[in-house]
């Protein structure tokens, strides 16, 4: 086998996949999987979702172009007038979009740069438990030092706070307050905050209303840009379409990626208009223009986000999550379809190895890889979504 050791996933799920449809993968052997992990919040409309695969064949039949850096392309056209008439509009958002290289971390560099070159400073803020991606600007904000190997550099313009509920009996909100407005912190004002309003990888935590509102109150009075990291829990998996809406904010500049493209690689920078002080070409990347990625984030906005009913059906669902949850003796965390039950390391991996077996796949996350993260497809129906939930379940109790 030529792959590097540096493969994981592959260690995780001892299985050849070769096809997959909607919540299920299938291996060589035939068994049938269903689907808990789906590709890190990645495949939120499921395998092969019909709508989506239907508006890329047509497109690949009639010769579609596939690749087309930043020039303006029929597909790239519809993607910007669905985005801004099914999502931005109806929010009354203004932000512009930035078609960034196809993976979170680039629309998470990029975000970093706007922010330094829009407000002259250099220094940014992060939180405790923090995953912004694997590229140096994104592991700079990142905080598990798992990632960060001896040979990255860092350039000492991060400082990390407590995320809320971090540290027992710590008002997380006010101590950040109270160290950027003290002049003898030595904290110094930072270009932006960058924060995920539920930290997916770090553990599920999610933030509360009072918290993003508290901190959306404080960028404003001191002139510090918010950047939320909808990456994972944006594209409809807390219930709306960005994570932040549940609290009545609005940041200044979001990075979304994984689900956005509808299950193909692509990663977008939204920013408020009066940010948009890019040069031209000062942040660019060859794929940028991955032309299949814009039909298949079409095709999902236009199928699902048009009306209330697939939010509606998500929230629904995300609450029959909690209620099959909530008669476990576990801590239990999430909202809408994350959700995440805290463990010993070694009762986890317990948790998940069983859930193979009876094939049920999901994903250990947490600096200790100590949380069992839930995060089935949107699309998901009630029967898979029961019939996995029972596998759970029934997972806790034999690793008792």
């Amino acid at each position: 086998m030529i792959e590097s050791k540096i493969a994981s996933y592959n260690k995780s799920f001892p299985a050849t996949f070769v096809s997959a449809k909607e919540s299920h993968l299938v291996d060589v052997d035939g068994n049938r999987f269903l689907d808990f992990f789906t590709g890190a919040g990645t495949v939120n409309y499921g395998h092969n979702n019909s709508l989506i695969k239907r508006a890329l064949i047509t497109y690949l039949e009639e010769d579609g172009i596939m690749h087309s850096m930043d020039m303006d392309t029929w597909a790239k056209l519809d993607l910007l007038t669905a985005l801004d008439e099914i999502i931005l509009k109806p929010r009354q958002l203004d932000y512009k979009v930035q078609l960034c290289a196809p993976s979170g971390a680039n629309a998470v560099e990029a975000g970093l740069k706007l922010a330094r070159k829009v407000k002259q400073r250099n220094h940014i803020i992060a939180f405790t438990r923090s995953f912004h991606g694997m590229t140096q600007g994104a592991l700079e904000v990142t905080a598990n030092k798992y990632y960060k190997s001896t040979f990255t550099a860092s350039s000492g313009q991060v400082s990390f706070f407590p995320y809320e509920n971090y540290l027992d009996g710590c008002d997380a909100l006010q101590l950040l307050r109270q160290m950027l407005c003290d002049e003898v912190s030595g904290i110094e004002l930072p270009a932006a905050i960058i924060l995920e309003t539920v930290q997916a990888d770090g553990g599920v935590h999610v933030a509360s209303t009072r918290f993003l509102q508290g901190l959306r109150l404080l960028c404003d009075e001191l002139d510090i840009l918010m950047i939320v990291d909808d990456i994972q829990v944006g594209n409809g998996r807390t219930g709306d379409f960005f994570s932040f809406e549940r609290a009545g904010i609005v940041p200044d500049i979001v990075t979304l990626s994984k689900a956005v493209g509808g299950g193909m690689p692509l990663a977008l920078l939204l920013f408020r208009e009066a940010l948009d002080q890019w040069k031209t070409g000062e942040h660019s990347g060859t794929f940028r223009g991955n032309n299949l990625s814009f039909v298949a984030a079409s095709a999902a906005l236009r199928g699902y986000w048009q009306e209330e009913l697939f939010s509606n059906q998500i929230k629904e669902k995300g609450q029959l999550i909690a209620s099959a949850l909530s008669a476990i003796e576990e801590t239990v965390r999430g909202c809408g379809m994350i959700f995440g039950v805290e463990l010993t390391p070694e009762r986890a991996l317990a948790v998940r190895e069983y859930c193979f077996r009876h094939q049920l796949i999901l994903e250990l996350v947490g600096a200790r890889d100590h949380v069992v993260k839930l995060l089935p497809p949107l699309t998901i129906s009630h029967e898979d979504l029961d019939h996995g939930l029972r596998i759970f379940v029934d997972a806790l109790e034999q690793s008792r």
